[in-house]
């Protein structure tokens, strides 16, 4: 594999991860967002407010976008196993 080869892969690979890790980030986020608004209108500082439904809502993005994320996997390195028999 040339030099130029691993440089694509490794940018590939960083925007698979972005892709990969974007849509929990962003919906851990807006849950964030909500909570924290949620807790500064009824003033309740309860640590365990934040995390329990954060956990809970991540679980289920997670799980719903295992089929997404499997695929975008395979299909890397499906890419990757063609490059290393290929070069």
């Amino acid at each position: 594999m040339a030099p130029g080869d691993v440089l694509d892969l490794v940018r590939q690979g960083l925007i698979l991860l972005l892709v990969l890790a974007g849509p929990p980030l962003a919906v851990s986020l807006i849950v964030g967002l909500l909570i924290g608004l949620l807790q500064a209108l009824t003033q309740v500082q309860e640590m365990t407010l934040t995390f329990v439904p954060k956990a809970i809502i991540m679980g289920l993005v997670l799980l719903l976008s295992l089929p997404l994320m499997g695929q975008h996997l395979a299909a890397f390195m499906t890419v990757v196993e063609d490059r290393i028999v290929s070069g």
